[in-house]
């Protein structure tokens, strides 16, 4: 029995010294807010930081983000690779009946509370628990103790992080992925979301966003270089949503001129997408009134699009209100906050919106990705948010959990040698696995 045992393990490990995908470190960049069509051809004439990037790696067509478009749903979907209703961070504004607990956007100390974000596990715990270190800045949720697990380092979040501290953050992840630290590290950034939201996904100052982080990602590249880190190291740099233009003065719908609101328990986020939660017995009276309110669309919870794969969400409404693209919900008009422009007129409090039907066009986000395991200047056709899971996980060399991304969108990304790693890696298992049977039989 010693023997045989002996000349197994000699096949075990004879067959997977085939050679199969070495993992390398990988840097994560989220844009928060940033549009596909921000980077179109034109467009990428004027930001040589970005074009220097997509010459070097992949651009993907465009990015669909899971239903709804909103940042929290999307955070969870890129790094799960799961549909809303599966990992359960179903928005940005989320209230838990049973415990009266609400989440706010990260307003809140309740929105640190592990049960909102134990409904899946994103990929930074997967690494943590391959023994895998993770330094992580301003990502939200890295903060919270998620299934236990919190990354080796994380520089908490906080609302629109200064370019300068961004760039700090940048130089910082670089220099740990050099140092041997982290295997991990990833970085978000704010302004394009909030300069979007502001002035319009089209207006200038938008504009010059783009421009400060294209600059902050040409001095990325270059320390990159200077470090010679770029046959060890994978770069992902991609958003959660796009971007559209909203009209505070004309394209409103304000509910209490439709109901009352005393008849409704709680309601949550504004926008684009509205939860509510009708008082004992008001459902069916509210759902009756609101369907007939033009550019509403009105749902219980039962009726929700399968196509959005939200409605069996447990933090899910009974009623969801969904605004058609460029409309605004919101109780009352006067609710919205506006600024003074120092002309003795108001402006909107906000110009650019999100959250609308993930299939709009303005909804969609961008992928790009660089690096020793990525094919140079290939266009991508487009992919899902749930997606890139998949391919984090390939790089990183980790088994990938269960998930609703497609391997058949991403796998033309790999450069050729890495996809033939892939391949080898699960042959090299087979084969390891046939021959002790094999060997077995035959004795």
């Amino acid at each position: 029995n010693s023997g045989r045992l002996h000349c197994a393990f000699i096949i075990l490990m004879s067959s997977l010294s085939i050679p199969c995908f070495a993992h390398r470190k990988l840097l994560l960049v989220l844009i928060d807010g940033f549009r596909f069509d921000y980077i179109g051809d034109r467009e990428l004439q004027a930001l040589p930081g970005l074009k220097a990037m997509v010459e070097m790696g992949v651009k993907a067509d465009y990015l669909t983000p899971e239903f709804p478009s909103l940042s929290y749903p999307n955070y969870y979907s890129l790094m799960t690779g799961r549909n809303t209703e599966i990992h359960q961070m179903t928005g940005n504004y989320m209230w838990d009946k049973k415990t009266n607990k609400l989440f706010l956007i990260g307003e809140n100390e309740d929105s640190l509370l592990p049960f909102w974000w134990n409904g899946s596990e994103p990929f930074w715990v997967t690494m943590m628990k391959n023994k895998r270190n993770v330094y992580m800045y301003y990502w939200p949720g890295c903060n919270v103790e998620i299934l236990g697990v919190r990354p080796n380092y994380c520089r908490d979040y906080y609302y629109y992080v200064s370019d300068k501290n961004f760039s700090i953050a940048a130089s910082e992840a670089i220099d740990v992925l050099g140092q041997g630290k982290a295997n991990l590290a990833a970085v978000y950034y704010e302004r394009v979301d909030v300069e979007g939201h502001s002035f319009g996904p089209w207006s200038e100052q938008r504009k010059n966003a783009t421009r400060a982080l294209d600059k902050m990602l040409q001095e990325m590249n270059l320390k990159l270089k200077e470090q010679g880190l770029q046959n060890e190291l994978n770069v992902m740099i991609f958003s959660d949503h796009g971007m559209t233009d909203i009209s505070w003065r004309d394209q409103v719908i304000e509910l209490d001129k439709y109901i009352n609101m005393s008849d409704v328990l709680k309601s949550m986020d504004r926008g684009a997408l509205m939860s509510i939660w009708p008082k004992d017995g008001k459902l069916n009276e509210l759902y009756r009134i609101l369907k007939t309110v033009q550019r509403l669309k009105v749902y219980k919870k039962d009726e929700i699009p399968e196509r959005f794969h939200y409605k069996n969400g447990k933090f899910v409404s009974p009623l969801i209100l969904l605004a058609d693209q460029g409309w605004f919900i919101i109780e009352n008009r006067s609710k919205l906050p506006y600024w003074d422009n120092g002309t003795g007129t108001k402006d909107a409090w906000q110009n650019g919106w999100h959250g609308f039907d993930n299939e709009f066009r303005d909804m969609r986000g961008f992928f790009i990705a660089y690096g020793p395991d990525f094919r140079r200047n290939y266009r991508a056709a487009p992919i899902r948010a749930v997606d890139l899971y998949n391919v984090m996980c390939h790089v990183a060399g980790i088994d990938p959990l269960p998930n609703n991304g497609s391997w058949s969108r991403v796998e033309c990304m790999l450069d050729n040698n890495a996809n033939k790693a892939h391949s080898t890696k699960v042959s090299s298992n087979v084969l390891a696995f046939t021959l002790l049977w094999l060997f077995f039989q035959s004795n």
